[in-house]
């Protein structure tokens, strides 16, 4: 949604104001709640940190926050949009980029404002910091002096520098030029460029352009005192002058410079740029008018005259945006975590390919989500990634730490870049660190998972995604039709027949024995041959299941759409239950900040009998287990160990009897509150001698209203991410999700039911 420029100041002044002023504050990341907390984190325990770093200086990675963190420093002289507004007006700048850090890539950034003029006082006062931070972003900075203090800074300090404004929008045009070549057939070698901007942003981008393989013959440069030559004096300086023409018979003026032209890049001002000058550029031009928060030329502008054009701006309301956050947190993500002593040229590069190749790639759902409207399928309109893209962190740093280490600049080299790819994920999908162990088993042995919504949009972007990961082989039931055409226009790269089975359930070979199979299992529950054919060819659940039972298919995932009873009623009449197992139940994992916790039954049984409890009880355990979680189990309830005689509370006392006496091995501990599950220290106090130690993470509810009340209570007010509903106690794999299920969500569900399929093999 646009919002209108008089409205945008006043909202942008209540949100920098409400409820608490600015946008970062500091938060503890260890306890400090007892006197022992305070020993170690303060006096006396800190001594043997600070005696640690005196022997090995590497140390400080290790005891402090250091290898995390990051100074946002400027003077501001030079603040986008604005100008020199020195540097305490510039503070809300720094403070939002701290917060972008932050959201991105985890990093903790500081805003650090400076009152300094010179480079020799910045410099002083910039150096002078470097015990205290693994890396420093100058930010905001005019030219020249944002080269000199960047360069003496790389020279004096041990740990990387960098000048977003210059490089990091250096490397976001340098995807968008590599994309755009490449969109138009052309060589980066043979292209003429012309430039407006000779400042500091404006020169990087030039110097990395070069480095990409552009001929710095083939550019022209101005600035706002014209064309940029040998000889000129009028505002020059060493970096400039590198591109001063030699040649003055002819292109002085910017509209002869533009005739033939294949890019234009400006970093400038408005309205610096002509229609009449972009149709004179060659076929197919290129035109990036970075200038913010007006272009050198708008859009629609360049359009009314050259319809060929791809066009990038600096701003959001238009296609291909140039956003500098496409890069900055993940290079620097790369550069801390490899312990670089500086982000080089071979970093900056790989940055370049990494964000080009992701544009290329198929669109996540959240950026689809984030994007609605939007047509996000690499071509014209879509050069770039958006920054909301959660693929960016475990694309972009992986390929910027392998450059480093690779150009001898890593002090701390990462052994398995594959295994830090999946860490990085952490800062994405907090869900990945719970599901590894899942996934790992699940790639062992991919196993066939037949999606009984195969049309829909998630589906097919997880199916997608389970392709990548290794984690199973997907089958997918739709028309034929549709799922073609959603796969091309999604961008997806898996190919009906050859990467997926796309079954047509009215087409399917099968349909007539699959009818008949249903029938011999319903028969004696009033289904006749013909109510059967309309089930199953109604019914994509009953088919799923049915490939499932006739092992066309290892497992099944249903419920994108539906209620969760209607499939779990479809489910239970063609799988049925495990053998001895009397009773099936529904899991969910909530991930919070200070860990999972496992919730049921939170949607099948509304009111379960002590024995249901017990079956319910013992059967969550084992799938705690497979997320390589020891289940410490809470039987829980109003009454607190006795203290009421109500009917639930006697059957969550008689269900603990019964798992006592069939799983011994359990540490599990009830009838009680759910503060005294999840602090020690108070059930400590209150029952002393307790079965179960330490914090609970499998919490046994006595109804379904309560387990349901509870997971999405602590959902929401702890802002917890879901993994499930996992179905418990089928005799096949399967799992029947929710609607609000997300693409990572049917993935985790995937290679749950992959691990499942596994053991029902094993047991076989």
């Amino acid at each position: 949604m646009k919002i209108h420029s008089e409205n945008l100041d006043d909202l942008a002044l209540q949100y920098h104001r409400q409820p608490r002023p600015g946008k970062i504050a500091i938060a503890a990341t260890k306890p400090l709640a007892t006197q022992r907390d305070l020993a170690l984190a303060y006096s006396p325990g800190v001594a043997a940190a600070c005696r640690a770093i005196v022997d090995d200086e590497a140390a400080a990675y290790e005891v402090t926050g250091r290898g995390n963190m990051v100074a946002v420093v400027t003077n501001g002289s030079a603040v986008l949009g604005l100008g020199a507004i020195g540097p305490l007006a510039a503070k809300p700048v720094m403070e939002g980029k701290a917060v972008l850090f932050k959201k991105f890539a985890g990093i903790d950034a500081f805003d650090i404002e400076i009152k300094a003029e010179t480079a020799d006082e910045m410099v002083q006062i910039i150096a002078a910091m470097e015990p205290t931070f693994g890396a420093i972003n100058l930010e905001d900075i005019k030219a020249p002096e944002c080269f000199e203090v960047e360069t003496r800074l790389r020279e004096k300090m041990g740990i990387p520098v960098f000048h977003d404004d210059q490089h990091g929008t250096a490397i976001v045009v340098g995807a968008a030029v590599r994309n755009g070549l490449h969109l138009v057939n052309k060589d980066i070698s043979q292209i003429k460029l012309v430039s407006t901007g000779g400042g500091a942003a404006g020169l990087a981008c030039l110097n990395l352009l070069v480095e990409m393989g552009l001929k710095r013959e083939n550019v022209t440069l101005f600035d706002k005192f014209g064309l940029v030559y040998d000889g000129r004096n009028e505002d020059m300086n060493p970096h400039k002058a590198v591109y001063g023409r030699t040649d003055l018979s002819h292109e002085t003026t910017l509209a002869q410079a533009m005739e033939g032209a294949d890019v234009f890049l400006g970093l400038s001002g408005p309205g610096v740029l002509t229609g009449p000058m972009v149709a004179s550029m060659g076929p197919q031009p290129l035109v990036l008018a970075l200038a913010n928060p007006t272009p050198e030329i708008m859009p629609d502008e360049v359009l009314k005259v050259r319809d060929d054009a791809i066009i990038a701006t600096g701003r959001s309301d238009y296609p291909n945006q140039v956003n500098n956050v496409l890069c900055f947190p993940f290079i620097f993500r790369a550069a801390l975590d490899v312990g670089a002593k500086d982000i080089n040229k071979a970093m900056q590069l790989a940055c370049v390919e990494a964000i080009a190749e992701l544009a290329r790639s198929e669109t996540s759902d959240v950026v689809a989500s984030a994007y609605v409207g939007e047509h996000l399928v690499f071509g014209p309109q879509y050069l770039l990634p958006k920054p909301f893209d959660p693929r960016l962190i475990q694309v972009i740093a992986p390929a910027v730490a392998e450059a480093a280490m690779n150009s001898g600049i890593a002090t701390r080299p990462i052994a398995d870049l594959k295994l830090y790819r999946e860490q990085l994920g952490q800062y994405v999908f907090r869900s990945g660190q719970t599901m590894r162990p899942v996934m790992d088993k699940a790639r062992q042995a991919a196993k066939r998972v037949v999606f009984a919504e195969g049309e829909d949009e998630r589906v097919l972007r997880a199916a997608q995604a389970a392709l990548d990961e290794g984690v199973a082989r997907p089958i997918l039931i739709g028309r034929r039709a549709v799922i073609v055409e959603r796969i091309a226009d999604l961008g997806l790269r898996m190919r009906p027949d050859e990467d997926v089975e796309v079954v047509e359930i009215i087409r399917d070979p099968r349909y007539h024995h699959f009818s008949d199979a249903y029938w011999r299992l319903m028969r004696r529950r009033g289904v006749s041959p013909d109510h059967a054919r309309v089930a199953v060819r109604a019914s994509a659940t009953i088919f799923a299941a049915l490939m499932v039972r006739r092992g066309e298919a290892e497992a099944m995932i249903c419920g994108t759409a539906g209620k969760y009873s209607g499939h779990l009623k479809q489910v239970k009449d063609v799988l049925g239950l495990r053998p001895g197992v009397s009773v099936c139940a529904a899991m969910n994992a909530v991930i919070l900040e200070k860990g999972t916790f496992f919730i049921t039954d939170t949607y099948v049984n509304h009111e379960p009998t002590a024995e249901e409890l017990a079956a319910i009880t013992t059967m969550a355990a084992e799938e705690v287990r497979r997320f390589g979680i020891e289940p410490k189990i809470a039987m829980l309830s109003h009454s607190n160990f006795g203290s009421d005689n109500s009917e639930s509370a006697q059957r969550m006392r008689d269900a603990l009897n019964l798992v006592w006496e069939r799983a011994p091995d359990l540490e599990i501990e009830g009838e009680m509150h759910s503060d005294s599950a999840l602090s020690a220290d108070l059930r400590d106090r209150i029952f002393p001698g307790s079965r179960l130690k330490g914090e609970a993470n499998l919490l046994v509810m006595p109804s379904a209203d309560a387990a349901n009340i509870a997971f999405n209570m602590v959902k929401v007010l702890g802002d917890g991410l879901n993994v499930g509903p996992m179905l418990l106690g089928m005799a096949y794999p399967a799992h029947i999700v929710t609607p609000s299920v997300t693409v990572r969500g049917l993935l985790n569900m995937t290679a749950l039911a992959v691990v499942e399929a596994q053991l029902l093999a094993e047991r076989r």
